[in-house]
């Protein structure tokens, strides 16, 4: 399967991850957390993210997976 991360990193720390096995924020620290829960109570916030993975990683797979075909 496909995996979509969304990483949030200030000064080297991250602070915040969407993963779209998961389905929803966790934050890694105080700032993270606090912005976690409000973004994971946003239906329209994970919409857009759980959107990306058809959107970029399903349409970029099959073309890399071609191209690594190609090549073998």
């Amino acid at each position: 399967g496909i995996e979509y991360i969304d990483s949030y990193v200030f000064n080297k720390v991250e602070h915040i991850r969407f993963n779209s096995t998961v389905g929803r924020y966790v934050g890694y620290t105080e700032h993270g957390v606090k912005n976690a829960e409000a973004w994971n109570s946003d239906a329209g916030i994970l919409g857009q993210e759980q959107a990306e993975l058809e959107r970029v990683c399903k349409t970029r797979a099959a073309i890399y997976y071609s191209n690594i075909l190609d090549k073998t």
